[in-house]
């Protein structure tokens, strides 16, 4: 017990210097990259490469903008903490060390919302003005991660709506573990000598999961035929939509566009076949997971289910702006042909 509260001391003591130093890692690479982007910004303007890009006109936000965006970035990191505390707020089995661990995780990726959400110009999230990507993603991650963590507090003290929810995951688990199947593959990643509940909690927790990812990116795609995403919020702007793609680096946009979009659908259909596989071979190497923990449970299986999910997402939104960019190059040609017709 002595041992104990001193590695619990050990812990707490350095979960707040831990997250200092983040904090201010994330403020300044955030400032970095805003003043680096408003470098190119600047210099693009002065070259005329601006106007490719859709920059909006106007550089000087007024107050009110400023406010909303700084809301708006403290509203998405509140819910970004709290997602990541759920599991340690449901479960009542919670250890204290681990409700630290997750304390500090959730400030690190709650002030990294902060920060990229409150600057002007994004360094690393993708499409954030182009909703509702990101929402359907946040949205399916918490519905995953909330669900797994009723189903497992229902384990120790069960409620109606934990039951419900345990009684669709089981037939849902049924009806998709056949052979081959992502939901076997992961049953049979476990050890030989793993308890039926066990096995039974698994095959539940990984039918659930991907249900979830299959209905977000049914979502995702209805919303890009019903509502012409991301042309209903206006123009597609490239430099604060995709931090990460540098249009100007050589070679053609739509063809880098479409290889990026063919590379995240094939990875995305796959992994959730090669991670119980690799799984499965690194255990003879390393001491497997224990998902008897249910913590660990619920972030693998959302996890698993969330990393493929987000990659077809990813591969349908680049297929999506490679589109409309060779069909607004289509119309400026055909425009062009027009003009220069002999009268």
């Amino acid at each position: 017990m002595v041992a104990m509260s001193h590695q619990s001391c050990r812990i707490s003591d350095l979960v707040f210097p831990l997250a200092l130093l983040m904090l201010v890692s994330f403020s300044k690479l955030g400032n970095t990259v805003a003043k680096l982007r408003q470098v190119g910004a600047k210099s693009a303007n002065q070259t005329g490469t601006r106007s490719r890009h859709r920059i909006a006109a106007g550089r000087i936000e007024d107050e009110r903008a400023v406010v909303s965006r700084l809301t708006g970035a403290l509203l998405r990191a509140f819910l970004v903490v709290f997602l990541i505390l759920t599991p340690s707020l449901m479960l009542p089995t919670t250890h204290a060390d681990t409700t630290q661990v997750a304390a500090l995780v959730a400030l690190i990726a709650g002030m990294f919302t902060f920060v990229e959400y409150n600057s002007e110009y994004p360094s690393l999230i993708e499409f954030r003005d182009a909703p509702p990507f990101n929402r359907i993603r946040f949205f399916a991650l918490f519905g995953t991660v909330f669900a797994l963590s009723l189903v497992l507090r229902g384990q120790v003290a069960p409620t109606t709506l934990s039951l419900f929810l345990e009684e669709i995951a089981t037939i849902i688990a049924q009806v998709i573990d056949v052979p081959y199947s992502p939901v076997r593959l992961m049953v049979l990643m476990l050890p030989e000598d793993a308890s039926p509940a066990l096995v039974s909690a698994v095959r539940n927790a990984a039918g659930l999961t991907y249900l979830v990812s299959i209905l977000s990116l049914a979502v995702f795609v209805l919303y890009i035929r019903l509502a012409s995403w991301p042309k209903q919020t206006g123009g597609f702007n490239v430099w604060i939509n995709m931090p990460t793609f540098d249009p100007t680096a050589g070679g053609d946009v739509v063809e880098r566009l479409s290889r990026d979009s063919q590379i995240n659908l094939i990875f995305g259909f796959l992994i959730p076949f090669l991670i119980p596989a690799i799984v499965k071979l690194a255990a003879d190497l390393v001491n497997p997971i224990s998902l008897a923990d249910p913590h660990t449970l619920i972030w693998t299986m959302t996890l698993w289910a969330f990393l493929p999910s987000t990659l077809l997402m990813r591969g349908i939104a680049l297929a999506r702006v490679a589109q409309l960019i060779s069909d607004r190059r289509r119309k400026e040609f055909e425009h062009m042909d027009e003009e220069l017709q002999p009268a």
